[in-house]
């Protein structure tokens, strides 16, 4: 995949004030997350890489100051590529002394080796070019036996928008996300033996193609692949797309599809 970092960063940080509003998607599949988190084995300091407006660091944030034993969580580190979305988290955050926060590319940690009890990644690896170099960083920072739980969107994600575009020209209008099958390779050949993968599909309804569209702006996740064509979101370009997706209407909605992949590794 070729994605282009600074184009990343500056749809993240300009979705920072609308994301929260539309984020739904984010905030169910990051539930999930949190119930694959083998709690008995993690606690310490723990790496939300990619935390966005802090949903999944609140949240671990939230097991610590219940005292409940199912996570004994001492420190929270959170990451983004996006200071906007820092920002926010920290905002949130702000009478938690426990949250530590660093604007940092996922690609490029800059972390200790074996300084985190655990990382976790709520639908902020897609956004990596080589996740084969991301396990393997991970694995470094990572203390012996510490896991890895993330989440990821699998190839049959905007399966319908993809296809309508397809009818429409031949350029990359949809970012292209890794498999199951890829995601096992390279954290296997990072060095995870123990692998668990989950596989769900989402299908969310909008009332028109606009309104999706609009969404995935709204949490920064339109596309940003290097080398797009410059022409290619033209007006009349946009209205064949539009009329292509609408063969997929059901009655007053129109679905897109998402396919959510879960991982614990260790």
């Amino acid at each position: 995949m070729h994605l282009d970092k600074a184009k990343i960063r500056q749809s993240f940080a300009a979705a920072s004030v609308t994301y929260d509003g539309v984020a739904a998607l984010q905030r169910s599949v990051g539930s999930a997350l949190l119930a694959m988190i083998d709690s008995e084995n993690m606690g310490g300091t723990l790496l939300d890489v990619g935390c966005g407006t802090g949903f999944l660091t609140a949240n671990l944030v939230g097991r610590l100051e219940r005292g409940t034993q199912s996570l004994a969580c001492t420190t929270l580190i959170a990451l983004d590529i996006a200071l906007q979305m820092l920002q926010v988290t920290r905002a949130k955050l702000a009478d938690r002394p426990n949250v530590s926060y660093i604007c940092a590319d996922a690609e490029r940690l800059p972390l200790a080796g074996k300084s985190v009890d655990g990382v976790c990644s709520n639908l902020a690896l897609q956004w990596c070019v080589n996740l084969e170099t991301v396990f393997s960083d991970m694995k470094r920072v990572l203390k012996p036996g510490g896991q890895l739980v993330f989440s990821t969107f699998g190839p049959q994600t905007l399966q319908e928008l993809k296809t309508a575009w397809a009818e429409v020209d031949d350029f990359n209008h949809v970012n292209e996300f890794y498999s199951e099958s890829q995601l096992r390779q390279f954290l296997q050949q990072a060095g995870y033996a123990e692998i668990t993968i989950e596989i769900s599909i989402y299908r969310p309804c909008y009332a028109s193609v606009l309104a999706l569209m609009k969404e995935l702006k709204h949490i920064g996740a339109h596309n940003v692949m290097a080398g797009r064509n410059k022409n290619m979101t033209g007006k009349v370009q946009m209205q064949q797309m539009m009329a292509a997706y609408e063969r997929h209407r059901d009655g007053s909605f129109i679905p897109a599809t998402f396919e959510v992949i879960i991982v614990r590794a260790s």
